[in-house]
């Protein structure tokens, strides 16, 4: 299965919360492609008091995993998802990112995604 996740997915994963760490690793230890939306590697590194062992961490877990830069179809995509759902737009283009790349999201924050069609979620 193809994995993908969100931003809240990986704070928590640093953050060693069992049931994240659990679930990363099982994705993390699958033949199948990681992915993230570039739009997570900008919301991870601009939370304040991020310290350089996190930010290392970040590094070596993102180099680990295809990083889905954000084009024009998952652009006009998660247009459409924020202007359906209302949802945030970093949380849009992340679940376009997962909708694109056929992929399960790895996420915490449940009820901002559930409602969209097609989205496939797992929750840490």
């Amino acid at each position: 299965m193809n994995y993908s996740l969100d931003t809240n997915a990986i704070i928590y994963w640093l953050k060693n919360d069992e049931k994240a760490t659990a679930i990363l690793q099982k994705a993390l230890s699958d033949i199948q492609p990681l992915s993230i939306s570039a739009i997570v590697i900008a919301e991870l590194f601009s939370f304040p008091g991020l310290n350089q062992d996190e930010q290392w961490q970040i590094d070596n877990l993102t180099n680990t995993m295809t990083i889905v830069p954000l084009d024009s179809r998952i652009a006009q995509g998660a247009g459409f998802l924020r202007k359906i759902y209302g949802i945030k737009i970093a949380d849009s283009v992340i679940a376009a990112t997962a909708l694109s790349t056929g992929s399960t999201l790895i996420t915490r924050n449940i009820k901002d995604f559930k409602n969209i069609p097609n989205l496939i979620l797992l929750e840490i």
